[in-house]
């Protein structure tokens, strides 16, 4: 058989992956904090008809030039396939509990919580997320879509406060609430007082394409993914960053961060993708009538 079927078919299987991400890019145009993938090819190995050769020398006399290799390639495969980490453009909603990100890092959630709203964390119980429709849950707690709770520290002006992950939580009884651009989320209570009821925290990676999406606008942390910490373990509120602080995102209350989809970017890609895909199994129609020539002959 000739290499060039199967270098046809490795290029239409590719293709054929380019067009799932780009299709799951436009499924997810309005999905808030979605970061759209990306792929990218790699040939693979090649099968080498001659080898290389320098010159040859006699006597002090070049009697041959060098000869480069002779090589015939085999193919294509995909060579990864990214999350592109950009931001996305921010739609203003008024609601309070829609939060928006402006710059670098990652809301933080997670599960498990106990009778002291400390986090008992894991890593298959801690996610991060750019996505900011957040509720209030019936014990007043602020949590995600799935439920899961917004981490943070809930002492922020106590010196003495626990010094690992809590949900943030926001009584029945209080008048109004505001989040600030540094995270912190005060309320007013029924005396008229003003509190502060926590501070919202967020990790920051070096590398966030290394990140692993589990669904529901989520991702999980990785080997690498590089979260920045003192000593290379996350340990708990002391490895994440204050809002606006050491590079990372502030917060802006009201407003969502959409998907970084770029529609034209994606219908440009789904035609390259599939005149790419037709143009591989061109490859296979006259590898094919070759063949057929080559059958022909004995007649």
């Amino acid at each position: 058989m000739l290499r060039s079927m199967y270098a046809g078919i490795s290029g239409m299987k590719g293709f054929q992956t380019k067009l799932d991400v780009v299709g799951n890019n436009i499924a997810n145009v309005n999905t808030s904090g979605y970061k759209k993938g990306r792929v990218t090819f790699q040939d693979m190995m090649s099968q080498s008809l001659s080898g290389a050769e320098g010159p040859v020398q006699q006597g002090g006399n070049l009697l041959r030039g060098g000869i480069n290799p002779a090589q015939v390639g085999l193919g294509s495969q995909v060579g990864s396939v990214d999350n592109i980490h950009t931001q996305g453009n921010r739609q203003t909603t008024n609601r309070p509990l829609d939060l928006a990100l402006e710059g670098d890092g990652m809301f933080v959630l997670g599960e498990n919580l106990d009778n002291e709203s400390d986090f008992n964390f894991g890593q298959s119980e801690m996610s991060f997320s750019r996505a900011g429709n957040f509720y209030l849950d019936n014990d007043g707690y602020i949590v995600n879509s799935d439920g899961s709770y917004l981490l943070g520290n809930n002492q922020p002006n106590d010196p003495d406060g626990v010094d690992n992950l809590a949900a943030i939580s926001i009584p029945e009884d209080a008048e109004s609430f505001s989040i600030q651009s540094n995270g912190m989320v005060t309320y007013v209570a029924a005396n008229g007082d003003t509190i502060d009821a926590g501070q919202i925290r967020l990790a920051k990676f070096s590398n966030p394409g290394g990140l692993q999406k589990i669904g529901s606008n989520t991702f999980q942390l990785t080997n690498n993914a590089g979260i920045f910490t003192d000593d290379g373990v996350f340990n708990g509120i002391g490895d994440l960053v204050e809002p606006g602080q050491e590079g990372s995102a502030s917060v802006v209350s009201g407003a969502l961060e959409m998907s970084n989809v770029d529609l034209a970017e994606e219908f440009t890609e789904m035609i390259t993708s599939q005149r790419g895909f037709q143009a591989n199994t061109r490859i296979i129609t006259t590898s094919d009538e070759i063949l057929q020539e080559l059958v022909n002959l004995k007649r």
